[in-house]
């Protein structure tokens, strides 16, 4: 009978066990096709998958805090908490293979990220991050992209993220970070809000602006790709 008990147990995980995130290396396709193979209506990825393989990038992790929040908080436990949230949006939607660079405090080299995109073949990298300034009073939200055909998705996430965060709209921007630079997908790099400003850092800490801004990000990413999809030759043009 003990025996019966034992093996019940590890049949029957407790009801509020997590269920599993994909990360980079797993072969599961996060609920975008069934068993079969049978995938969801859509384009199929460069890799294979059907629908859209997304890679998200929950900033810094480990040894590399990111920013020191006003309250005493990290960078890198904001950015995984949004990162999951816009993980498990994405899983609900079957045209969307959700992946994560990382699900715990982890540390990953900048060119590990890259490199995960670029072997997974991702149709976008979403990097994650809260921003910091020695002046406490400067505040709002910026995106960032590297290569020129990365800006239409920069674009579109952050037309939906500057209305989210209610924070100053502090632009898209051309920048060559590191973790975007080996990237051969579509790549942007979100600053949310500036972490060393201490309204800001209260409002990114809390789950329903977190929420918010997991929503829309979501929202951006699929008007991106129903404008870049659309077959009607309209795109974002840089300005």
């Amino acid at each position: 009978m003990t025996g019966i008990i034992a093996l019940a147990i590890i049949l029957w995980p407790p009801y509020d066990q997590q269920p599993p995130v994909h990360t980079y290396g797993d072969t599961a396709l996060s609920g975008a096709a069934d068993a079969e193979g049978n995938g969801s209506a859509g384009e199929a990825s460069d890799n294979g998958l059907p629908g859209y393989t997304i890679l998200i990038d929950a900033g810094h992790g480990g040894k590399d805090p990111g920013a020191g929040g006003a309250s005493g908080e990290e960078e890198k436990d904001f950015t995984l908490s949004l990162a999951r949230k816009v993980y498990a949006l994405l899983e609900q939607d079957p045209l969307y293979n959700p992946y994560m660079t990382r699900t715990d405090d982890t540390f990953i080299e900048l060119e590990e990220r890259s490199g995960y995109s670029n072997e997974l073949g991702a149709d976008a990298f979403l990097s994650i991050h809260g921003n910091t300034f020695q002046d406490s009073s400067v505040s709002g939200t910026e995106t960032y992209y590297d290569a020129a055909s990365s800006f239409p998705l920069a674009n579109s996430i952050h037309r939906k993220l500057a209305g989210a965060t209610g924070f100053p709209d502090r632009g898209v921007k051309q920048e060559q970070w590191k973790v975007l630079e080996g990237n051969e997908s579509p790549a942007i790099l979100m600053e949310l809000g500036f972490m060393t400003n201490p309204e800001e850092e209260a409002r990114m800490l809390d789950e329903a602006w977190q929420d918010r801004v997991a929503g829309a990000i979501v929202e951006g990413l699929k008007e991106y790709f129903s404008e870049n999809n659309r077959g009607d030759g309209l795109s974002d043009e840089i300005p």
